[in-house]
C-alpha cells in the first residue's frame, strides 16, 4: 500500500485536527472523504484538491455500515480509516449527569468501534487489505480531572486498537496516535488568548503545542508502506510529554 492514490476516510474531518489530517493525506496524493454531521465551514483542500464531504453521525452504527459500503462502492474500496471524531467539554464527574458521560463514551469509544467494524467489512475483501488509525489522547494514559469519561474512553480505544490488530491481522493493520496538547481553532476555549496558548506551549518539552499537520504526518506514516510492519502500536505524539510537577515543586534545580 502506498500513500499516493490511497482512498482515505477521516471521521470528524471538517475542522481542527481532523481537517489537518485530511490535508496531509491530500498533500500525499490520496483521495480523501471526510465525514461529520455538518459540512465544513470552508472546503478542506490542498493546492486546489478538495476532500469530499459526506454527512454521517458516527454514533449511529447502522448509518456507519451504510456509509462505508457506499464510499467503497463509489470509490472502488477504502484503504485507510482515521478515527478522529471525538472530544469532550470540561466537567467534573460529580457535577455532570450520567447521561452526559454516556454520550462522551459513545462518541469517543463506541463510534470508532462502529466505524472500524464497517471499514473492516470492506478492507477484509480487498487484496491490499487496509489500515486503521485511532486518534487517542494522553488523557487515556493519566488521570484526567474534568474529562474523566473522555480519558476512560480513550484508554479503552487504545486497548481496542491492540485487540483489533491481533484479530484482523495480517490483512488490516490497526494503530493509535496518542495525542498530546494540540493547537486548533478552539484552543482559546481551553487556554485563553495567544499569551495563554504560548504559556501552555512552554510546558511541553519541545516548546510548543502540536499542530494538526503534525498529527496528519503521523497518520500518513502509519497508513503507508513505511509502517508495513507496524500494527497494534501506540505512537505518542506529545512533544516529549508533561514535565513532572514534583520537579517544579522541589527546591533543587533539575534543569
Amino acid at each position: 500500500m502506498t500513500d499516493k492514490g490511497q482512498m482515505v476516510v477521516v471521521t470528524g474531518g471538517t475542522r481542527g485536527v481532523g481537517a489537518g489530517i485530511a490535508r496531509r493525506f491530500l498533500a500525499a496524493g490520496a483521495r480523501v472523504v471526510i465525514c461529520a454531521r455538518r459540512p465544513p465551514a470552508a472546503p478542506v483542500e490542498v493546492a486546489g484538491v478538495e476532500a469530499e464531504f459526506r454527512a454521517l453521525d458516527v454514533r449511529d452504527a447502522a448509518a456507519a455500515t451504510d456509509f462505508f459500503a457506499e464510499v467503497a462502492a463509489d470509490h472502488g474500496g477504502i484503504d485507510v480509516l482515521v478515527n478522529n471524531a471525538g472530544g469532550t467539554p470540561f466537567g467534573l464527574l460529580a457535577e455532570t449527569s450520567a447521561a452526559r458521560q454516556t454520550k462522551i463514551v459513545e462518541l469517543n469509544l463506541l463510534s470508532p468501534l462502529y466505524a472500524s467494524l464497517a471499514a473492516y467489512e470492506v478492507m477484509r475483501r480487498q487484496d491490499t487489505g487496509g489500515a486503521i488509525v485511532m486518534i487517542g489522547s494522553v488523557s487515556g494514559t493519566r488521570p484526567s480531572p474534568g474529562s474523566g469519561a473522555y480519558g476512560a474512553a480513550k484508554a479503552g480505544l487504545e486497548n481496542l486498537a491492540r485487540t483489533m490488530a491481533v484479530e484482523w491481522a495480517p490483512h488490516v493493520r490497526v494503530n493509535t496516535v496518542v495525542l498530546g496538547l494540540t493547537r486548533t481553532e478552539s484552543s482559546h476555549l481551553h487556554y485563553g488568548d495567544e499569551d495563554g496558548v504560548a504559556a501552555v506551549g512552554r510546558t511541553v518539552p519541545l516548546g510548543r503545542l502540536a499542530d494538526p499537520a503534525d498529527v496528519g504526518d503521523a497518520c500518513v506514516f502509519l497508513a503507508s508502506d513505511a509502517a508495513r510492519y507496524v500494527s497494534g502500536a501506540a505512537l505518542h505524539l506529545h512533544g516529549g510529554g508533561e514535565r513532572p510537577a514534583f520537579l517544579d515543586a522541589a527546591s533543587v534545580n533539575h534543569g
